[in-house]
């Protein structure tokens, strides 16, 4: 079959392989850009892993965590305590100046450690006694006295149902800064909850502020994001650390900025917080940090530092290990909720929070799309091994960029959920290939079949190529009945018939000329041009006998070239010999330098001199001859590039130190021309073994014998 024949199925399956490529990367788009549960889910690990791998370093800490840890428990007493006790610690931690406290712990229900709920049995039965408990304060009451005091924000719980509960939240200002007016919906992207729990209402009342600690999903494994305003049955509630803020920062209220029905942010007098659309922001973590925390029991002996408190934002919260949930974290490490609040305090302070661009999707699926389309372009043209490493490299091209968003700007760009549908796309585009791939061999096979028995034909006519080239290259025992010289030569083709060509014979009584040529290329067309070269060459040579080689040289390469439509070109060494002198002269049109074997303890040798460009390759080049003084039983090898460039199985090359050094143990000997050419054949072969050949092999040599003068 034909190349173009084979052209027109293979275009069309290709075509076929692009139309459907196409139609699968445009499902697979409209997952990335959709993000559907298990997309979201694969997206949220691809950005705890950025976390993982580079966690937040602690800048400042503007939050304190004043922990009822298992310590404090272990000297005061099993949890809860009496609130006459909290409320101390309150007292204490108030003594010291911060700017805000956050009380982390749900008290929905009275102290039932108060004397009147305690005694209340023996109150009943004597007068007096009820009538001195009446008198008491409650612990409640001294545990709202300590909250009145200072500036304390008590937490609320969210809740899917109405609680009937009253809700204190400060006011909050709905404001579009496009429209540079008060909007009067509330976002609809907000967190909700049917209610809310507070705490008692009589410690509710004496709070500064009020914050949710709550997020809408409580079924999220992870805490990633912090909503910083939620909707309560229709009213606005900051959470506990934006309320904290306001606090600290005597806001009176708080501000809502939003696009349409989108969130943009909080703010919080000058301060402003950039949120996503749901009012929600992304926690950047760090590993926890011994520099947060603050005993209760070192805070109610005194066994702390008075800085270590002043100008804080406090947070008080339990955090024995069997008294409070502990909520994973992106790091892998399960937090208190109280230490994720004063992470996302640092977050706002030093503005390290993390963010996911409201355009980013668009640019996933566009770069989805490009990589896509470029693996539908290559995967059916490539090789499958080609394609597949194409593929890894778009995959991590991704994940790199997506990477280098988070490392410089902490933005978050999802590279694993396009990765994983480009991988996905390329195994599809893969088993298309594949599958026409076996269809298109199917079919090759039946055409082989029928090529096999014009095959036989063909290498019958080659064996009779062979034998007619063989027999169109001159044999030694032409030269037997010369005396004077003592010549060997062998072509050896990589194929049935090959593209070198060697030539000698007598000009006249004493000067023989002889030539190695090897035409670019192997094969029938190089042996058909290495027939018409050597004609040719001879052709001139004998036209003109006396005339020197450089002339010949240049005559043979007007005529090689004449008729080439092909544009090959020759690398000829020839050298004519005068047989009664020894005297060489020669000229060399870019083939292999020849080797000079002495028998004496002379090094070895090669003819350097004479060097031009190969023929037909260069119009009318003036070629100049060199000449060489040969030695009695001196000894000149000719090789065409086969010889060095012969491999083995592994690839490796013969090489031209291989040759060199075979050469210098047969200088030593005084073999005749025969045994150098079937020495170097014998080590080529050895070298080469089973592998397939690489190109024509041709060896000659020739040896001026000591008794040449004689």
């Amino acid at each position: 079959m034909s190349d173009r024949a084979e052209a027109g199925p293979r275009s069309l399956a290709t075509t076929r392989i692009w139309v459907i490529g196409l139609m699968v990367l445009a499902a697979f788009a409209a997952l990335v850009g959709l993000q559907p549960a298990w997309s979201a889910r694969l997206q949220s690990a691809w950005f705890d892993a950025y976390q993982a791998f580079e966690p937040r370093k602690v800048v400042t800490t503007p939050a304190i965590v004043v922990e009822i840890d298992e310590k404090s428990i272990a000297q005061l007493g099993q949890w809860p305590w009496p609130r006459t006790v909290l409320a101390q610690l309150l007292r204490d931690i108030e003594s010291f100046g911060p700017l805000a406290i956050g009380i982390d712990i749900q008290m929905a229900e009275a102290d039932r450690m108060s004397p009147q709920r305690v005694l209340k049995g023996a109150a009943d039965a004597d007068p007096i006694l009820a009538a001195r408990l009446a008198a008491l304060p409650s612990n409640d009451t001294e545990l709202a006295a300590a909250i009145r005091a200072g500036p304390v924000v008590l937490s609320l719980a969210g809740t899917p149902d109405p609680t009937g509960k009253t809700l204190r939240a400060p006011p909050f200002t709905i404001f579009d800064p496009a429209q540079r007016a008060t909007a009067l919906g509330i976002p609809r992207h907000l967190s909700h909850f049917g209610g809310v729990l507070p705490s008692i209402d009589e410690l509710d009342r004496a709070a500064a502020g009020h914050g949710l600690i709550s997020v809408s999903d409580p079924a999220r494994s992870v805490i990633r994001r912090i909503p910083l305003v939620s909707e309560v049955a229709g009213t606005l509630v900051p959470a506990l650390s934006v309320e904290m803020l306001r606090v600290a920062l005597h806001a009176r209220s708080l501000r809502l900025q939003v696009s349409g029905r989108s969130v943009l942010g909080v703010s919080i007098g000058n301060f402003t917080a950039p949120t996503e659309d749901d009012g929600s922001m992304r926690i950047y973590y760090s590993p926890r940090d011994p520099r947060r925390y603050l005993s209760a029991i070192d805070v109610l002996r005194g066994n702390v530092d008075p800085e270590s408190l002043r100008d804080k934002l406090v947070l008080v919260g339990v955090t024995g290990l069997a008294l409070t949930d502990y909520q994973n974290t992106p790091l892998g490490e399960a937090m208190p909720g109280s230490e994720i609040h004063a992470q996302l305090l640092e977050n706002l302070k030093d503005q390290t929070w993390l963010r996911r661009p409201s355009w980013a999707t668009w640019v996933e699926v566009a770069v989805f799309v490009l990589l896509g389309l470029v693996l539908i372009w290559a995967t059916p043209r490539w090789k499958p091994r080609n394609a597949a490493l194409l593929a890894i490299a778009c995959v991590l091209a991704m994940a790199a960029a997506a990477y280098g968003g988070f490392h410089t700007q902490r933005q978050l760009f999802d590279a694993a959920t396009p990765g994983v549908s480009l991988l996905l796309l390329f195994g599809t585009l893969l088993v298309l290939t594949l599958s026409e791939a076996t269809r298109r061999r199917r079919s090759l096979e039946r055409i082989v079949q029928a090529q096999r028995e014009q095959a036989a034909v063909v290498a019958g006519e080659l064996q009779a190529a062979q034998r007619i080239q063989t027999g169109i290259l001159p044999r030694a025992e032409s030269l037997r009945d010369e005396h004077r010289i003592d010549l060997a030569a062998t072509m050896v083709p990589a194929r049935e018939v090959g593209g070198d060509l060697y030539d000698f014979f007598l000009l006249d009584r004493d000067r023989l000329f002889f030539l190695v040529g090897d035409v670019a290329g192997k094969g029938l067309s190089a042996s058909i041009f290495m027939a018409i070269s050597k004609a040719l060459y001879k052709s001139a040579t004998l036209r003109a006998p006396q005339a020197a080689i450089g002339d010949l040289m240049r005559a043979a390469n007007a005529e090689v070239s004449r008729d080439n439509p092909e544009m090959f070109f020759v690398t000829v060494f020839a050298g004519i010999l005068d047989l009664a002198s020894g005297t060489l002269h020669y000229c060399n049109a870019g083939h292999e330098n020849p080797y000079v074997l002495r028998a004496d303890t002379s090094p070895l040798l090669r003819l350097d001199g004479g060097s031009g460009p190969p023929l037909c390759t260069v119009d009318g080049f003036a070629y100049e001859a060199a000449s060489h003084q040969m030695r009695e039983g001196e000894r000149l090898c000719l090789v065409t590039d086969g010889v060095v460039d012969a491999h083995d199985a592994a690839g490796e090359r013969y090489g031209s130190e291989r040759l060199g050094s075979l050469l210098e143990r047969l200088r030593s000997n005084d073999d005749p021309a025969r045994g150098i050419v079937d020495a170097v054949l014998a080590d080529v072969e050895s070298f080469v073994r089973s592998a397939e050949p690489a190109d024509d092999i041709t060896v000659l040599a020739l040896r001026w014998p000591r008794h040449a003068n004689a």
